[in-house]
């Protein structure tokens, strides 16, 4: 199926506003964190997370990456930044041509060797996370950066299957113990801020959770 955004210059971000207009707003993501900006926050309850088992049911070549997809509703992600509960609806990949400048987001002005998003939907408002996409904050999504290092078996569960989905919209199922758990950082501080999807629609409607400590993961893994 053909797209009408991409990367290269003819579709790439820049281009994006006169089909999304979303996309020309001020909290667009992804954003450079600018540390000694920032100032330290608390919370009345820290930030939690319950992924039950079998929950990722397929992995989803996407074109430019892979997804993986959530079904069932045995999972929550709450507190620290979030009044309400949120599910977990899929994650995906974002890496570059090498090990410096994978990452969506970067910080006081560094990129990663890749970038992990969970994304997450406010299911105490609504019946679905289609109808909570375009809604201001009702999406949530944690960001994991990742570091050329130790292979990480968790992700190397997904390059297993990887074969399997060699082309665009290729989809097959994943192992039953896959656990997203194992692709967080041992570290749980973050930085958060409201802003919006990484790619078209664009709707500023994501609370986002980027966890400070990367986690690692071979160079054939990213």
């Amino acid at each position: 199926m053909a797209t009408d955004w991409g990367y290269e210059p003819h579709n790439g971000p820049d281009t994006w506003p006169s089909k999304y207009p979303q996309a020309g707003g001020q909290s667009q993501s992804p954003v450079d964190i600018v540390t000694s900006s920032i100032q330290s926050r608390s919370y009345d309850t820290p930030l939690t997370w319950k992924y039950g088992p079998g929950i990722c049911k397929t992995i989803v070549n996407t074109g430019c990456g892979w997804r993986v997809d959530v079904q069932g509703n045995d999972s929550e992600l709450s507190g620290g930044p979030l009044s309400e509960s949120y599910e977990l609806v899929q994650f995906h990949s974002h890496w570059g041509n090498d090990s410096t400048c994978g990452s969506e987001h970067t910080v006081d002005g560094k990129a990663y060797a890749g970038e992990l998003h969970f994304v997450h939907w406010n299911r105490d408002k609504f019946p679905s996370c289609a109808e909570a996409v375009p809604s201001p904050s009702d999406l949530t999504a944690i960001a994991v950066f990742l570091e050329e290092g130790e292979k990480n078996p968790e992700i190397d569960k997904l390059c297993e299957v990887l074969s399997k989905i060699p082309s665009k919209d290729d989809r097959t199922e994943l192992p039953e113990d896959l656990d997203p758990v194992g692709m967080f950082p041992a570290d749980h501080s973050f930085w958060t801020y409201s802003g919006s999807l990484t790619t078209p629609p664009c709707y500023e409607s994501v609370t986002w959770i980027v966890f400070k400590t990367p986690i690692t993961a071979s160079q054939e893994q990213v």
